[in-house]
């Protein structure tokens, strides 16, 4: 009964073999072909492509080099928006002939497949690969991308070196005011101590100095000698009651525009200087100590006398680090 059992199973195997060996040919898969038909090269458009992409490049490079060539307080922001702009436009004209030009594209009305079948993601790799067959030089357009991308971010990185010096942070503790020196206004001419006025806010300048440094503008306002309460090492800081504050906000480094008389006692108490910024609010009837908004430490004053002619000058220079207060600052006057 076994041999009989076990010649059964073969021949019922060897039939099993000799049918699927008998099935028409129709019957066996066949390849599909592509998914995507090919499509004819488009050498024009892959130059019009690598033309914008270095149109690209050059107008990042060109934020590069305007940013390290002028100074913070003089880079001309129209120039680096029109670099900006023209990289990002050439970029997206590129993408965009890449899309119509170059990348074979057909519409179906299919159901989406769903999540989770191999064959239908297979299939979505397959037509990526397929829709390119029109490009020819594949290397030189991601290369000529890859070079376009990465000039863009070192271009967006760029503005970071603005932050300051890593190392050497003594030039942002140094300012042009030393004793003697006069105070002028924007077109040079020296100020006079019965010219300021009370309830009135004044620019001021150091006399030959560069006026767009960071410690060259100061703030000159009156008040009545009777309303000061400065520290007592300030006690000879503001003849006849005339006050000078560096103009660099402490908060972020904003300046500070505007005079606020008071209006109304109860909430306006005294006068203050604003930065319209972030509204940090100061008293320099107290030294320019905080009285609102998110700075963190007194504006720098400025010692002030009054020479022979009646004219305005420094008495030395201010009593703390101008600018703001990022990472602290330090404890030492300026040089």
């Amino acid at each position: 009964m076994k041999a009989w059992r076990w010649l059964l199973a073969v021949v019922t195997l060897w039939l099993g073999r000799a049918a699927r060996r008998s099935r028409p040919e129709e019957d066996e898969p066949q390849d599909a072909g592509p998914i995507v038909a090919e499509g004819a090269p488009e050498r024009r458009a892959e130059t019009v492509v690598l033309l914008l992409l270095g149109a690209a490049t050059v107008a990042a490079v060109g934020f590069i080099v305007v940013y390290a060539e002028y100074s913070p307080s003089r880079i001309p922001n129209e120039l680096l928006g029109i670099c900006l702009g023209l990289c990002l436009a050439c970029i997206a004209a590129a993408l965009a002939v890449t899309g119509k030009r170059l990348v074979v594209t057909e519409q179906l009305e299919e159901d989406y497949p769903l999540e989770g079948h191999p064959e239908a993601q297979e299939e979505v790799a397959e037509i990526v690969h397929e829709s390119g067959s029109r490009i020819t030089r594949k290397r030189l357009l991601l290369g000529a991308g890859a070079t376009a991308g990465g000039t863009l971010g070192l271009a967006a990185l760029t503005p970071v070196l603005s932050v300051g010096p890593i190392w050497d942070t003594g030039p942002l503790d140094q300012t042009p005011w030393r004793r003697g020196a006069r105070l002028v206004d924007t077109d040079g001419r020296p100020f006079s101590a019965q010219e300021i006025q009370p309830e009135t806010f004044y620019t001021a300048f150091p006399e030959g100095a560069d006026q767009e440094l960071l410690g060259s503008p100061v703030v000159v306002v009156k008040l009545a000698p009777a309303a000061l309460e400065l520290p007592p090492a300030r006690s000879e800081w503001a003849p006849l009651g005339i006050l000078a504050y560096s103009k660099i906000c402490t908060h972020a480094g904003c300046a500070i525009a505007l005079y606020r008389k008071p209006t109304f006692a109860p909430v306006e108490p005294g006068p203050a200087l604003v930065c319209p910024c972030h509204y940090s609010t100061f008293n320099p009837a107290t030294g320019g100590t905080v009285i609102y908004g998110p700075a963190g430490r007194s504006l720098p004053q400025l010692p002030l006398m009054v020479d022979g002619a009646g004219g305005l000058r420094a008495a030395g220079n201010f009593s703390g680090p101008v600018g703001p207060s990022w990472w602290g600052v330090r404890a030492d006057r300026p040089t």
